[in-house]
């Protein structure tokens, strides 16, 4: 029998790999366009083929989805599309004999404009409670007309909205979410007994959804760059929040994953102090571009800001808001930003899709937990949207100079001979599978052992059954200019040749796995990784 890591036998968090299901486009149960809660459960046997230890769903509450579901009307009740909250308790009931954990994700910095708190608050009026739970502000200027600061959106546009009584609402999103006073108790209260009831429902884990934004100054002062502290990001008040959600999920031995986007990296280390948050997303290699000393120094600094908090670092490499990695591998500028996305850039998806598979052992070997986009697995490219098919309202925000993130949200190909790639009925789905998406079908994949998906099959196997990967030291190993190599534990070594010709690997004893071919001199050729026992 394979050997088991030691950290397989408590704290599964530091070095899961955890699946992003995003509902709405994984795989449609009832037929009708729209992915669900029962298309995830009968492919649970796919995931648990797959080699996942847990899955992350984005917000599968009610919602008008204005903004993909991150505008939420009810945190306890299943939006219709996707199914009930009986499906949701079966989906985790069945999940867990899979040997699959249930993550799931909470946005509290804002609700949908359809909360009933909201409503509430818009009908009693200036001055009263239910807006207490809100910013609502007067206006500035000599009639009120003019917003109450300054404060940038994390979209374009604006973020306040005026009312029909003359007060204005904050919202750092979209008009339709609203953000939440967390300086009042009911907002507190309502979040710690939404974590309980998730909780007593057997998730065994939390995303936190923009958590470094929740708090902001009493007087919601102007904005100026450079600044500190800062009005609303990353305020010291917050983390009394987490440490009593801390409690919480200890009381049900689950965690949390945090979202936070910081560049101070003390400051990013916070959050994850013992009596707070479990984990926190890496985005610094999610937008690092394929360039051998950028993704070395980002690895490092990822390791050296975790440590001092001994935190398990993550590793992503794309997700619902980024651009597919295959078709960012592929063009000149393989980092990520929001404000450089247009449309039209050209990309080399062959080139793309070699650097996708060294990207994913890269990323296996490296120490702590992996988060898997769901696609990512089948070497999916973003798709093309059609102008009058986009729903993102990251693209209406910016007048249209933005495509959004629809394309990276296009419903799964399951079959390839089936209408609309066997996502589900006959009925087209919310958002259009370009021509070529059959090409790659799960069950086209599944027949070729030299599939994206034969590959990431083979790694996680690899991974889970291996001494040496997971949570753990890792070593730099010498290497030529443009190379990575490094050593785990056990004699693991991992290489990885970001140079235009081959490398000679270093000596070993047996060739584990490699996301390509070698050459015909056994040498590791360009932008291809492997796996070694030294």
């Amino acid at each position: 029998m394979a050997a088991v890591h030691p950290s397989r036998t408590h704290d599964w968090w530091r070095d899961a790999v955890i699946y992003q299901v995003y509902p709405r486009s994984f795989a449609d149960g009832d037929g009708d366009g729209t992915g669900d809660l029962a298309g995830v459960r009968a492919n649970l046997p796919y995931l648990a083929q797959l080699g996942v230890d847990a899955v992350w769903f984005t917000p599968w509450y009610l919602s008008p989805l204005v903004d993909g579901g991150y505008d939420v009307a009810d945190y306890r009740t299943i939006d219709p599309a996707f199914g009930t909250l009986g499906d949701a308790e079966k989906l985790i009931s069945e999940a867990a004999e899979h040997g699959i954990k249930v993550i799931v994700d909470i946005v509290p910095n804002h609700i949908s404009d359809q909360h009933a708190w909201f409503q509430a608050a818009l009908a009693a009026g200036p001055g009263s409670p239910e807006r207490e739970r809100f910013h609502f502000r007067p206006g500035r200027g000599e009639n009120g007309e003019l917003p109450p600061n300054n404060w940038p959106s994390q979209f374009a546009g604006d973020t306040w909205t005026r009312v029909p009584d003359g007060e204005w609402y904050l919202h750092l999103f979209t008009p339709e979410q609203p953000d939440l006073n967390w300086s009042h108790p009911d907002v507190r209260r309502e979040h710690e007994d939404v974590l309980r009831f998730w909780f007593e429902r057997g998730v065994a884990g939390v995303r936190i959804d923009s958590a470094a934004l929740l708090t902001k100054h009493p007087d919601l002062p102007d904005f100026t760059e450079g600044v500190d502290p800062h009005p609303y990001l990353d305020r010291d008040e917050i983390h009394d929040i987490y440490r009593s959600w801390r409690a919480i999920a200890d009381e049900y031995d689950g965690i949390f994953v945090g979202e936070v986007w910081l560049p101070d990296s003390e400051r990013f280390a916070r959050y994850l102090r013992p009596d707070e948050l479990h984990t926190a997303f890496n985005f610094n290699l999610l937008a690092c571009p394929w360039d051998p000393k950028r993704l070395r120094r980002t690895i490092d600094d990822t390791l050296a800001e975790h440590a001092p908090v001994k935190a398990p670092a993550t590793w992503v490499l794309c997700n619902h808001d980024v651009t597919r990695t295959v078709t960012r591998y592929g063009r000149e500028d393989t980092a990520f930003d929001f404000e450089t996305k247009t449309f039209g850039t050209p990309t080399d998806l062959e080139l793309g899709t070699r650097r996708a598979r060294a990207a994913a052992l890269l990323t296996l070997a490296l120490p702590g937990s992996v988060y898997v986009y769901q696609g990512e697995e089948l070497g999916l490219p973003e798709a093309d949207i059609p102008l009058d098919r986009i729903q993102d309202p990251m693209h209406f925000r910016s007048g249209g100079t933005d495509p959004g993130r629809d394309g990276c949200r296009v419903p799964l190909p399951w079959t390839a001979g089936e209408p609309h790639s066997g996502f589900g009925g006959a009925t087209e789905p919310w958002l259009p599978q370009p021509a070529y998406w059959p090409r790659y079908a799960v069950d086209r994949q599944l027949g070729d052992p030299d599939s994206m998906l034969a590959l990431y099959r083979t790694a996680l196997r690899l991974r889970r059954d291996t001494p040496g990967f997971g949570d753990g030291p890792m070593t730099w190993l010498p290497s030529d200019n443009g190379v990575l190599a490094f050593a785990r534990t056990d004699g693991l070594v991992c290489v990885v040749n970001l140079r235009d010709h081959p490398v000679e690997l270093p000596a070993h004893s047996e060739l584990l796995l490699a996301s390509a071919q070698l050459d015909a001199d056994g040498r590791l050729p360009g932008d291809t990784a492997v796996w070694l026992r030294g």
